[in-house]
């Protein structure tokens, strides 16, 4: 469960609380690590106060489809060699940035992804050679997204541009756009939305079950 700009912090643990209720190992990892231990952000905030959004934006730009990619494998190593954990097929959600991480993950780490999920994901279409739209073709699992609309990062183009790239591939997949703004599914975000957050749990519930078992 890959959390958004914000990163790891209570809210993400509790929905990965949630999401192994459901019988799944869930690991929430935090793809700041690099920078050691860093301060969090408010999310309220961040992006009005120029300092901690130029902090931000900086972690962020570390993360690159490299090291997703590379911190993927030993994710999916560890837990692989869980003895909770069975099987060797893995899911990948993600919320906002986190959701271009599970579908970049699941095309450049295809042989160990069977279903990838994004959530308010952003640049999930862009002109960079590792868009995720533009690794649909190296992609094997299954892709759900579900995005917000009245969304810059992903608009209804874009969401066309994805849908035909993933068909073209022969993906199996779904893009719905809900009715709610970037950051509905996540509780401490302000855009957060109730009915949008429950129909997202109620899709991954159904997306996972049908491809993770």
């Amino acid at each position: 469960m890959y959390p958004d700009a914000g990163g790891t912090r209570p809210t993400f643990r509790a929905m990965a609380d949630k999401l192994a209720d459901l019988g799944y190992a869930v690991l929430v990892p935090d793809v700041y690590y690099r920078d050691g231990d860093w301060a969090p952000f408010t999310m309220a905030t961040v992006f009005e106060d120029e300092a901690e959004r130029t902090r931000l934006f900086a972690m962020m730009g570390k993360v690159t489809p490299e090291v997703m990619a590379a911190d993927a494998r030993a994710f999916f190593d560890y837990l692989a060699a869980r003895p909770e954990v069975r099987g060797d097929a893995f899911g990948t959600t993600g919320y906002c940035m986190g959701g271009r991480t599970s579908l970049t993950v699941a095309g450049l780490v295809p042989e160990r992804v069977a279903a990838a999920m994004s959530f308010h994901g952003g640049g999930l279409v862009t002109d960079e050679p590792n868009s995720p739209h533009h690794l649909a073709d190296r992609m094997r699992g299954a892709v759900y997204v579900g995005a917000a609309k009245n969304d810059r990062s992903f608009t209804v183009d874009d969401g066309e541009a994805l849908d035909k790239a993933l068909t073209a591939a022969g993906i199996e997949h779904a893009v719905e756009f809900y009715d709610a703004f970037h950051g509905f599914a996540v509780p401490d975000n302000g855009p957060y939305d109730e009915p949008a957050a429950r129909r997202h749990w109620e899709a991954m519930q159904s997306f996972f079950g049908a491809h993770l078992g």
